[in-house]
This record gives structure tokens, C-alpha cells and sequence, in this order.
């Protein structure tokens, strides 16, 4: 990991992947997924203190007439103001407004957490990266099935596609 930059509030959002009961409750490696969602909290928490925009996404399944229980987001995750997104595929920017909806607000960095870290938040960090966003990992607010897969992104993919941090790093600033 390297030092967080200082991000602008009024630049940057939050989008956190996948933060759903279902999901949350897993077997996940290299931390449970309360360890994940509390970080995202408090990560959620700091962007909306500083009036910087809350992206919640999670995943239907398009060809059932009724989603698994479970598959709203984690009970108080969102709150008023933040945007909810709902996606039919792994990332978060195919067929979803997402993109039209960062670029309306003036965002050019995006602070990427959720779970799993291999599909979801990876599949979404590569599709922003190819929309031109700056992307800043938060490595302790994602985990994957195993570790292997979590530690695969983490070491080996996001540091070619942006800043790998730890949630205590992520500071935002009025720039």
C-alpha cells in the first residue's frame, strides 16, 4: 500500500459494491464481511460529513420474478442522499446510469470498497478505469471467497489501475 493522497470532496465518491445481507453473511477471506461493512461505515460516514457523494450498489438477478432473501442492502447502510444503484451484472457501470450520474456531480475519482474484491469491485474498477476515473482501493473495506483471490487484486491488479490504501488513510480535503 501507498500513502492515500488527500482527495477532493467535491471530485471523489464513495462506491462501495455489494454490501447486501446475503453477501455480507459469507465465509469471506482475509476478514469477515462485519469487518468489511463497519469499514465501509465509517468510510460512508467521512465522505457524507464532507458532503462527497455515497454510491451503494448491489445486484439483481435479472431473469427471477422474486430476488433471494437477503439481497437488499445491510439494514442502515444508506442513508438519505446517497445514490442506490442496482446492477444485473458483476460491475457497477453496464447498462446502470452510473457513469451519467458521477460525471453530473463533477466526479473524476472514485474510492472503491465491497465485496467480493475479485468480481464486484474489481469487475467495476476496471470498467471506471476505462471511463478515465482515478480509482483509490481500500483495501480493508473488501474481501473475496478466499484469500488468495483477495490478495490477487489487492497486490497484483488495482496497483496497476490506481492507489491501493487502508481506510484509515482515506482523507478528504475541499480541493
Amino acid at each position: 500500500m501507498t500513502a492515500a493522497p488527500v482527495l477532493s470532496a467535491q471530485r471523489t465518491a464513495l462506491v462501495l459494491v455489494d454490501l447486501m445481507e446475503r453477501i455480507v453473511a459469507l465465509p469471506l477471506e482475509p476478514r469477515k464481511g462485519t469487518e468489511v461493512l463497519a469499514a465501509a461505515e465509517e468510510l460512508a460516514n467521512t465522505f457524507r460529513a464532507a458532503a462527497a457523494p455515497v454510491v451503494l450498489v448491489r445486484v439483481e438477478r435479472a431473469s427471477v420474478a422474486e430476488q433471494p432473501p437477503g439481497s437488499a442492502l445491510v439494514a442502515g447502510l444508506g442513508r438519505a442522499g446517497d445514490l442506490e444503484v442496482v446492477k444485473r451484472t458483476i460491475g457497477a457501470f453496464q447498462d446502470t446510469g452510473l457513469h451519467e450520474q458521477l460525471r453530473e456531480r463533477g466526479v473524476t475519482t472514485l474510492v472503491l470498497g465491497g465485496i467480493a474484491t475479485n468480481l464486484g469491485v474489481e469487475s467495476t474498477a476496471r470498467a471506471a478505469a476505462d471511463l478515465g476515473y482515478d480509482l483509490v482501493f481500500v483495501e480493508d473495506a473488501m474481501a473475496a471467497l478466499t484469500a488468495a483471490e483477495h490478495e490477487a487484486s489487492v497486490r497484483l491488479d488495482f496497483p496497476r489501475l490506481g492507489t491501493v490504501v487502508s481506510a484509515a488513510d482515506v482523507r478528504l480535503g475541499a480541493a
